[in-house]
């Protein structure tokens, strides 16, 4: 999965080609590291169908505070350069990868 920093956001995620998720998270964030193995998964799944990559919040707050992000993880699908669908929280592998692919 991809690392997206404040300084790489727009050319990774809003021109981005195809839909980009994006998982807000953080090092000391047990749920965001329970996903973590889930997303790998997706991403190596539905790899040609979409982007799956990490903003780390503590290293690159301004990109979570723009897009209102309160509460860790949440996981955004950007398409054509804007948010499209929001899920905050931890969920079973099944339940992220139906959210993605109804989203994408």
């Amino acid at each position: 999965m991809k690392e997206i920093t404040d300084a790489t956001f727009d050319a990774d995620v809003l021109q981005s080609a195809k839909p980009v998720l994006i998982d807000f998270w953080a090092e000391w964030c047990g749920p965001c590291k329970q996903i973590a193995p889930a997303l790998e998964e997706i991403s190596a799944e539905l790899g040609d169908k979409v982007v799956i990559a990490k903003v780390n919040i503590d290293d690159n707050p301004m990109t979570p505070s723009k897009y209102g992000v309160r509460g860790i993880p949440t996981l955004m699908i950007f398409i054509n350069g804007q948010p499209a669908a929001v899920k905050i929280g931890a969920l079973p592998k099944n339940k992220l990868q139906e959210w993605v692919e109804s989203s994408i």
